[in-house]
């Protein structure tokens, strides 16, 4: 279905998810290799490509996009058939909706990619202290959410931030939201 709905798509959107899925996979790549102090902890450079894509796509093709992320991620890291692959999941999927509807729902001009960003880090990471609540920490989860979601706010804003810069002075930028 995807792959169909990718076909039918404009040649011009094609080559711009493949070039920002190969960017959340190379990012992932990067992400991967800072350490971390819980192995579902993130620090979500991964998503800046989905925050870009939020001003380019139609809600189909960016789903594809946030597809090629989950899944191209969970290879890279060699996660697919784990615990974290669900954390994975769970967080970049509530993530990606809430980014999008936000967007959609409260316009650039209301709502800019820090308050963007910031939500999306938000829903990405209590999703997951739900999850790590739910199958490993229990009610010790709640030591482990002050320093998590002060990340997630930390790092909510600085791609936010990167986000405005990019999508302000990008001319690559400007061409796709022509489109």
């Amino acid at each position: 279905m995807t792959l169909k709905l990718l076909q039918t798509a404009a040649p011009g959107s094609r080559k711009t998810v493949a070039l920002l899925g190969a960017f959340c996979l190379f990012l992932s790549t990067i992400e991967y290799m800072i350490p971390k102090p819980l192995p579902f902890m993130r620090i979500g450079i991964a998503n800046l490509p989905l925050m870009l894509a939020l001003d380019i796509f139609p809600f189909s093709v960016f789903m594809i996009l946030v597809t090629i992320k989950i899944l191209g991620q969970a290879i890279i890291t060699g996660t697919l058939f784990s615990y974290i692959f669900l954390f994975s999941l769970a967080g970049t999927l509530l993530s990606a909706l809430t980014m999008y509807a936000l967007r959609r729902l409260l316009g650039k001009n209301r709502l800019s990619f820090i308050g963007v960003g910031t939500a999306g880090a938000m829903m990405s990471n209590i999703t997951q202290l739900v999850l790590a609540w739910l199958f490993v920490f229990r009610n010790n989860v709640r030591f482990i959410a002050p320093p998590f979601l002060a990340a997630g706010i930390i790092t909510g804003i600085a791609l936010g931030l990167f986000c405005e810069y990019f999508t302000g002075k990008s001319q690559w930028f400007a061409r796709q939201r022509v489109r």
